[in-house]
Parts: structure tokens; sequence; C-alpha cells
């Protein structure tokens, strides 16, 4: 599903040169439930950013179900984004003049995928906010605002599913219910990549992938096996 190859990015800043990603090589797999672990610095956001093509790399080549997109156009890369890829945002990025459900709506309509029309409302409950629908983003709080950005992600149905610090807002509760939601998807046959500094999010995953300084240090499963949700606490 998803192939990086020897993928690096640097930045010019000045007179110095910034690396953010050093020949990172890694396969992900469909339906593979990963969670890329590292403090803040490490590259986690900008691997994601390589991932769905919101970037660009200074070299290497990420490669997305046989399509190399490393020197895809713009429209390419729209197109790409729009039928591949779903992002949570750490940073929401909801429209303020949208309601809650009119921002889960546009996701789908963007999308042209056929979906039924209360297909937003389901998405929406199924993240606890079927009675917040009609609220715009500055009426919700910030982790009522994370979830409608995840509710926005997970009702396009698009086969990469990617989440930057999808918890970060959150309290434990609904975290867990967040968590629940994107394991879920993964049962389901999609791919889904969590960014976390969260190292107990970790303990839930198919894999993990940590990284440090641009670079991977370790890769593989859960170091004491795979834990059920309900064993989480933080």
């Amino acid at each position: 599903m998803i192939e990086l190859k020897q993928l690096s990015k640097r930045y010019q800043m000045g007179s110095v040169t910034v690396t953010a990603l050093h020949e990172i090589s890694l396969e992900i797999g469909e339906g593979e439930f990963v969670v890329v672990l590292g403090p803040s610095g490490s590259g986690k956001s900008t691997l994601l950013n390589m991932i769905s093509a919101l970037d660009t790399p200074t070299a290497g080549q990420v490669i997305i179900r046989g399509h190399d997109i490393t020197r895809a156009n713009r429209q390419q890369k729209f197109s790409f984004r729009r039928d591949t890829i779903s992002f949570i945002f750490q940073t929401f990025n909801l429209f303020p003049s949208l309601t809650a459900l009119e921002n889960v709506q546009f996701a789908v309509d963007m999308k042209g995928n056929g979906a039924r029309p209360d297909s937003a409302m389901q998405v929406l409950q199924a993240v606890g906010l079927g009675e917040r629908a009609n609220h715009f983003p500055h009426e919700l709080s910030g982790g009522e605002q994370q979830r409608v950005a995840i509710a926005r992600a997970l009702a396009t149905g698009n086969p990469i599913l990617l989440a930057d610090e999808p918890t970060g807002e959150l309290d434990f509760q609904t975290g867990v219910q967040i968590l629940q939601l994107l394991e879920s998807q993964a049962h389901s046959g999609k791919t889904v990549l969590v960014v976390t500094h969260n190292r107990e999010i970790s303990r839930i995953a198919d894999r993990v992938i940590e990284l440090s300084s641009g670079q991977i240090v370790s890769d593989g499963a859960p170091q004491e096996g795979k834990a059920p949700i309900a064993e989480l606490h933080w």
C-alpha cells in the first residue's frame, strides 16, 4: 500500500540546512494499524506530509498503491489525496463558517463517491457528536473540533487514513473512543498510520515505527505484544 525508498527531506533556513528526514525506507501493507512514535522534532509530521503529497521530498521516492507520486503535478496530487488519503490534522483545519455536519458533508461531496445523504450524520454520531451537528467550530471545544476533523476523515471512505496526534486535544475517555474507531478502520481493511509522542498508544498497534532525528531507530511489533485498548491508561 505504501512504499518509501531512501526518502529524505531537508529545509534551508538561512545558512543552516535542517534535515527533517534522512533516507527513510519502509513498506506498509493494506490493513496495517501502524503507530509512528517519536518526540517533537523527530520527523513524524514531515513523514505524513510526504506520504500524503502535502510536501515534496528532497530525495527518494514515495510509492502509493504502486504509483510513484514523488514528481506528480498539482492536479495529480489533488486527485490522489481526494481518492486515496484521508488526513486527520493536528490543527483541525475546519471551515469556520460551516457547521460540524456541513464540515463532514463537504468532505463527502468532494469525494463524490455516491455516499448516502445521511452518511455524514452517521459518522458524527459515531464520534459522539450527533447532538452538536448544527454547531459551528467556535461553539465547540477543542476536543469536539478534533472529533469533527476525525469524522470528516472517516466519512470519505478512502483506503489510507493518516492521523497526526488524533488524541492530543481529547480527554482519556474520548481518546479511547477515537482509538477504537481508528482500530476498526484497520480491521475493515484500511491502512491506518497514527503519529504520536504518546508511547502508551503504541501498545495497541500492529506495528510501531520509532523515529529520532529524522531516522528510523526501531520498527516492529510492540515490545510486550499488542495490547487491547481496554488496558491503556495515561
